[in-house]
């Protein structure tokens, strides 16, 4: 699965989702996890009031389901979470490495019922019906 981290050093999760300079996107699987990108984003983004600025980071972030930021505002948070993403807060800035192991490591164990349901976004579901039918 995609995890996205709001970040302006690209080493911790240290920013604002509408204020950050970078989105880092990592591939995370219970075995490791893999740097894919990071995002840059340019312009004024402390501009309170616009949301206009977070379409292009909402659109970065489509394929994730996961998405760390140190803050969040509401109507940030309600389209985050409205493209199947789960939002997490960090208290204070945190290494985006160290996230990633102690994520890997709850993936190794049993994931709590959140994290199982957005592991499956982006994986459609199938059914087998053939069996169903002969079995019913």
């Amino acid at each position: 699965m995609k995890v996205a981290f709001a970040t302006q050093d690209l080493e911790r999760v240290d920013a604002h989702f509408g204020w950050a300079k970078n989105i880092a996107i990592y591939e995370l699987t219970a075995e490791g996890y893999t740097f894919i990108e990071a995002i840059q984003f340019q312009g004024d983004l402390q501009e309170d009031g616009n949301e206009d600025k977070l379409q292009p980071k909402l659109e970065a972030i489509k394929d994730c389901a996961i998405l760390y930021i140190a803050a969040i505002g509401g109507s940030g948070a309600a389209r985050v979470v409205a493209q199947g993403i789960h939002p997490m807060k960090v208290a204070q800035p945190e290494n985006i490495t160290d996230l990633l192991e102690k994520l890997k490591v709850v993936l190794q164990g049993a994931p709590p019922p959140w994290l199982r349901k957005v592991m499956t976004k982006g994986q459609e579901r199938t059914f087998d019906f053939e069996e169903e039918a002969a079995n019913g």
